[in-house]
């Protein structure tokens, strides 16, 4: 499962209203190969179900990750973080044994 914090829930619903995404729109959380750590996190708006994903609901938010980055993601928590240090979504993930200064990659 991959969980929303109070602030990313308030976050991704001023986003939706402000890009006008319809209602159907999910989260895709994924991860790719890149960054100064190894590998990079993707987030993005979708409305295309595919069959190999899995799709997660917390706080009304819902969430959708392929079969592949979920075995990087699991117990991940999104949050979202809009103080001096730095503004936007941040991942909270478990898994991840070295992370990057700017919290953007990881390495597991």
């Amino acid at each position: 499962m991959i969980k929303v914090s109070d602030n990313a829930k308030k976050q991704v619903d001023k986003l939706k209203a402000d890009q006008e995404v319809s209602a159907e729109a999910f989260i895709r959380v994924g991860v790719k190969g890149g960054g100064c750590s190894g590998l990079t996190y993707v987030l993005d708006f979708d409305t295309d179900l595919k069959e190999d994903d899995k799709l997660f609901e917390d706080k009304g938010v819902k969430i959708v990750v392929d079969k592949k980055s979920f075995l990087y993601l699991v117990g991940t928590e999104l949050d979202f973080s809009g103080g001096l240090n730095g503004k936007g979504f941040a991942f909270i993930n478990p898994n991840a044994s070295r992370t990057c200064g700017c919290g953007e990659s990881f390495s597991i």
